[in-house]
C-alpha cells in the first residue's frame, strides 16, 4: 500500500502526521505552502477540491477530512489503537474527533482569518473575541474530561492527537490559557512522545525553509 500525507505547518495536517508516525506506517509527506497559493493550483485541486490538508493518498485515491482519515489509519494499523477496542469507548473517540473538527476547530479560525467571518473593515477584534468565547467554552468542557487524566482515553488515542494540535494552535494565537491546566499539561505531556516530537522538529524545518524561499514583496 502507498501512503502519501499532504502536508502544511500549523495546520491540522500535523494530526494524521503524528497518527500515521505512531503507527510506524511507510509513508511520504509532500510539504505544501498554505500561505503561497499551493492548495488552489489545478494539479492540488484535482486531489482536493476543498483546497485544503490533510490529504492522505492511499493508493492513488485520496481520502480527505481528519476523522475519515484517522478511522483509515485506525483500521489499517489495528495493533497500534489508535482507537479503544471497545465498541462503545470507539463510538466515543469519533464523537470527540467529530467536535474537535466540527466545533473546536472552527471557533480557532477566527484568530487566523477573521475576514473569513466579517469583511467590513474594523471587526477583525470583534470576530476574534466572539469567537475566543465560544472556543472558550468548548476548552471548559475539555478541561473536565482531562481532570485526572493523562490522555482521553485509558490510553494514547487519535483524539488525543488532534486535541493537542487545537490547543497548541491556540497556544500560537497568544491566548490567556491559563483558565484552563489540565489542557495544558496535557500537551505538555504529549510534546515528550517521539511522534510529537519528529512531526514538531518537521514543521520546524519546513517553516524555515519556506521563509528562506519566500519571494520577496514588491
Amino acid at each position: 500500500m502507498k501512503l502519501e500525507l499532504y502536508y502544511a505547518p500549523k495546520t491540522c495536517a500535523l494530526v494524521p502526521y503524528v497518527t500515521l508516525t505512531e503507527a510506524g506506517a511507510d509513508f511520504t509527506v509532500h510539504d505544501m505552502n498554505s500561505r503561497s497559493g499551493a492548495l488552489k493550483t489545478p494539479e492540488y485541486l484535482k486531489l482536493n477540491p476543498k483546497h485544503k490538508v490533510p490529504v492522505l493518498v492511499i493508493d492513488s485515491e485520496p481520502l480527505t477530512e481528519n476523522v475519515a482519515i484517522q478511522i483509515f489509519i485506525n483500521r489499517t494499523f489495528p495493533q497500534t489503537k489508535l482507537l479503544p477496542q471497545d465498541p462503545k469507548q470507539e463510538i466515543k473517540a469519533i464523537s470527540l474527533m467529530a467536535w474537535f473538527a466540527s466545533t473546536i476547530h472552527p471557533h480557532l479560525t477566527p484568530n487566523a482569518r477573521p475576514e473569513n467571518y466579517c469583511d467590513m473593515p474594523g471587526t477583525a477584534e470583534a470576530v476574534k473575541r466572539v469567537g475566543n468565547k465560544m472556543l472558550f467554552e468548548d476548552f471548559r468542557i475539555a478541561e473536565g474530561l482531562l481532570a485526572g487524566r493523562e490522555f482521553f482515553f485509558d490510553h494514547f488515542t487519535a483524539p488525543d492527537a488532534y486535541f493537542f494540535w487545537c490547543f497548541r494552535r491556540a497556544i500560537t494565537f497568544k491566548l490567556d490559557l491559563s483558565p484552563f491546566p489540565h489542557c495544558m499539561a496535557f500537551v505538555e505531556r504529549l510534546q515528550q512522545r517521539p511522534s510529537l516530537q519528529k512531526v514538531l522538529a518537521h514543521e520546524k524545518a519546513v517553516e524555515a525553509e519556506f521563509a528562506r524561499t519566500a519571494q520577496p514583496l514588491n
